[in-house]
């Protein structure tokens, strides 16, 4: 999935295509101070640090062609400063220049190399994009009378890629998903997470208890550990949330596997929703860890129409603020006027977490909302 923008609408950070155009000002705005800096200045100062600043620093922000016309201006503007002006005996001015023309050289070379990184890294992540949606596809937005709204952020920016996961789908039994997160990031994570949601699509099909899905679950994982060298063994384990919403969605039921609490959210009258945790009755350990215990509980509540449940990964409970205070999903969204609309309710949950961190990051994300239509 792609990485979203605060408000849930993109992956490219708000305003950064203005930013991005104000940065490739800067070798333009170098040469031309170091050129009026030639004329306004007593003949013993020289701009040529000006020029090889312009000239590298195109390397960095434009293409080669832009960089190239960077290096020739600055090389040109100092021999032409030198010949008209002459402000040095010649041996200095063939020595300035020649250091100029260097660094717009050296600028050339960079430019080249950086490019050619670029276009690796954009490969690559276009590569883990594709991945991550294959394995994470989009929910429809309504489903057997319920309303989806799913997103997903990567913790690692530059891959798009981790451990968390989610996954819905329609069964002989209800509308079922599950919320997890694998432990660590990164491909070895993403391997597991693709072994958790083929797992879970294909068990839940089959199984009409939800915790014997679960229990399928453990198994499928300690099966294919033992195949897979290095398969979800980063710290060896995986929590997850199992929910089952029956045909009739009058009620919905929960296996927690040592998951963060979902969120019920009911409608209120006065703007701000009743949010209520739906802690399991029974703690139960995360999957990967519970091969000498019992299985986990099944709990199930009340799902009145217009009713929201909101699943999340820690990487939205863990966040934390640069006073170090961790996000409490439940008591911000209680306070805030949050829409029912399951896609609103995503944007403006993921748009206040940015403002609790400043936008920093340290875990994946993914949050799956479903509301009941009647």
């Amino acid at each position: 999935m792609e990485n979203v923008r605060p408000d849930g609408t993109g992956s490219v950070p708000i305003r950064s295509g203005r930013r991005t155009w104000a940065y490739r000002l800067l070798p333009a705005l170098l040469l031309a101070g170091g050129i009026v800096l030639e004329v306004l200045t007593p003949p013993e100062f020289s701009s040529a640090p000006l020029y090889s600043a312009a000239a590298m620093s195109a390397a960095a922000l434009l293409s080669f062609r832009g960089t190239l016309l960077i290096g020739l201006a600055a090389t040109g503007a100092d021999a032409v400063k030198m010949a008209v002006l002459g402000y040095h005996q010649p041996l200095d001015n063939s020595s300035e220049v020649a250091t100029v023309a260097t660094v717009a050289a050296v600028a050339l070379l960079t430019n080249a190399i950086v490019r050619r990184s670029d276009s690796r890294a954009r490969s690559a992540s276009t590569a883990a994009a594709a991945l991550q949606r294959a394995v994470l596809p989009q929910p429809p937005p309504e489903l057997a009378g319920l309303r989806l709204a799913a997103s997903y952020r990567s913790a690692l920016t530059d891959t798009q890629i981790g451990g968390d996961l989610y996954a819905v789908q329609e069964t002989p039994f209800g509308v079922r998903c599950i919320v997890g997160d694998v432990r660590g990031k990164g491909i070895a994570a993403a391997e597991a997470v693709a072994v958790v949601v083929g797992a879970f699509r294909e068990i839940s099909d089959e199984e009409g208890d939800l915790r014997t899905v679960a229990t399928r679950l453990e198994d499928t994982l300690r099966r294919e550990g033992g195949r897979r060298a290095g398969l979800d063994e980063v710290e060896g384990f995986t929590t997850a949330v199992l929910v089952e919403i029956p045909k009739d969605r009058k009620t919905v039921r929960l296996v927690n596997c040592g998951h963060p609490a979902p969120l019920l959210l009911q409608p209120s009258q006065v703007g701000a929703p009743r949010v209520r945790m739906l802690h399991p009755s029974v703690p139960a350990l995360p999957l990967g860890m519970a091969l000498d215990t019992p299985g986990p509980v099944l709990d199930e509540v009340a799902l009145p129409a217009g009713t929201t449940l909101l699943l999340y990964t820690d990487g939205v409970s863990e966040a934390r603020n640069s006073a170090g205070e961790f996000y409490d999903p439940a008591l911000r969204l209680a306070a805030l006027p949050v829409a029912h609309e399951p896609e609103q309710l995503v944007r403006c949950l993921l748009a206040d977490l940015t403002r609790h961190t400043s936008g920093r990051y340290a875990d994946d994300i993914a949050v799956l909302a479903l509301t009941r239509l009647v």
